[in-house]
């Protein structure tokens, strides 16, 4: 079969995928208590991705079918007790320390920053969620990156006042934007989250408590899970682990490396993702922020919150990952946007270790002793995920939940070659952006130039 076919036949399996349902249900106390996820519909029959929650806490998810008549409730309730039997038989439940709270000292003034560009209907959505959190002291800061209109502006001042602190940045490029939020920070430690996504009620106080509780970390990361998985491109990409990073609290020490990370530090994507992050100002501050020739928007694609970690981690502080601070994506809708991110992806993963060798040469020798280990890795995984081969897995395995096999809904080839290739173009695009970068008037994050201002 020609490439060409191969991929118009990618597509029509593609297209036959059908939507799945997204909720979350509570079981705590006798009686579970069943929602839909945000902006969802109530649930009915046929599958749901349902999130699974103890006194409020994420502690898994799972994929479930409720039949024609069935009561959704009841069902899903069924599956998930049986599912959390099964977990705790094998030792792999949230780690109890976590769960029981690591320390009672109150979570630090934060400032949270949203970069957002010409999407005044996502953005509401997204501060409307901000605004509800129980963390007892912090700020909103609104970035408005090279905007062509005011609908940004409007909205943060018609609707949100002085709840909200508005900027513009006319640079365009996601880093960029974000060292213009941490330029205007005030807070303790700054988050970052993105306009499409809806924030759980206790997302910040859990991504920021854990720098109270070690003055060594640098950085935390929470989970992100599906809001909606309407599209077949929703579903496939979630059938692939989307942006889940699991169930199990980890940090990553730079003195203790793990090791089942054989690129370690390198390896920033298994640390988290930009849409739900938070560094310790100072220390963000005094790495030089995000390199601004990374990242959406400027031809390196992405990889600006890599970056970030890599460079916190390579300064000797800590990075932790807590399931507990959740934010829900809206991921991408069509197939061609998957073409986009999965080209894009490939691009900001070379062009951010192309960013800390070129700012970090001193870093170079450590990757390249990390590299044929790290390399053997790689070709593993890829191989399982272009071919959804995965030895053992059931019928329906890889559906949304579960993130480890793929044989249900498999990786499409044309995706895989999009992502080599854009891991081709990486460094290029990296330069290019630097170059472009180079000839605007630079501004450091820990002051410098104002992005305009709020007007």
């Amino acid at each position: 079969m020609s490439r060409t076919a191969r991929t118009q036949e990618e597509i029509r399996r593609f297209l036959d995928v059908g939507a799945v349902q997204v909720a979350e249900l509570d079981l705590s106390g006798e009686e579970a208590a069943l929602r839909p996820g945000p902006g969802s519909p109530p649930v009915t029959h046929g599958e749901v991705f349902l999130l699974v929650r103890r006194d409020g806490l994420p502690v898994g998810t799972l994929l479930g079918r409720v039949p024609e008549g069935g009561d959704p409730t009841t069902v899903l309730a069924s599956l998930a007790r049986q599912a959390q039997t099964q977990v705790q038989a094998q030792g792999q439940g949230p780690d109890t320390a976590e769960a029981a709270g690591g320390t009672t000292a109150p979570p630090p003034f934060t400032s949270v920053v949203v970069a957002t560009r010409e999407r005044a209907g996502q953005l509401a959505r997204a501060l409307d969620s901000l605004l509800a959190q129980d963390h007892p002291h912090f700020e909103i800061v609104v970035v408005d990156n090279a905007p062509v209109t005011d609908g940004t502006h409007d909205l943060v001042h018609r609707k949100y006042g002085e709840r909200v602190r508005y900027v513009c940045e006319p640079v365009p490029g996601l880093a960029t934007a974000h060292n213009t939020g941490l330029a205007h920070a005030r807070g303790e430690v700054t988050a970052f989250t993105d306009d499409d996504v809806v924030a759980d009620a206790r997302w910040l106080t859990e991504l920021t408590a854990p720098f109270a509780a070690d003055p060594e970390l640098g950085c935390a990361t929470g989970l992100i899970l599906p809001a909606r998985l309407r599209t077949p491109a929703q579903v496939l990409l979630e059938s692939h682990g989307g942006f889940a990073k699991g169930f199990t609290p980890t940090t990553y020490d730079p003195r203790n490396p793990p090791r089942d990370e054989p690129l370690f530090p390198f390896t920033a994507g298994r640390f988290g993702s930009g849409a739900n992050m938070a560094f310790r100002t100072e220390v963000l501050r005094a790495v030089g922020g995000f390199d601004p020739a990374t990242g959406a928007g400027t031809p390196a694609r992405g990889g600006d919150d890599l970056y970030g970690f890599v460079r916190v981690l390579a300064q000797g502080h800590r990075l932790h990952y807590t399931p507990r601070a959740l934010v829900w994506h809206h991921h991408r809708e069509t197939w061609a946007d998957l073409e986009t991110q999965a080209f894009g992806y490939g691009a900001g993963l070379t062009a951010y270790l192309t960013a800390v060798l070129v700012n970090r040469p001193a870093l170079l020798p450590a990757f390249l002793a990390r590299l044929p280990r790290g390399l053997s890795h790689a070709r593993g995984l890829t191989a399982v995920r272009e071919t959804g081969d995965t030895e053992g897995s059931g019928a329906g395995s890889a559906a949304p939940g579960d993130h480890d096999t793929r044989t249900t809904h498999p990786w499409p080839r044309r995706l895989s070659r999009l992502q080599r290739m854009g891991m081709l173009y990486g460094p290029v695009g990296y330069l290019r952006a630097r170059r472009a970068a180079d000839g605007t008037t630079g501004k450091t994050p820990s002051g410098g130039r104002t992005a305009g201002g709020a007007r």
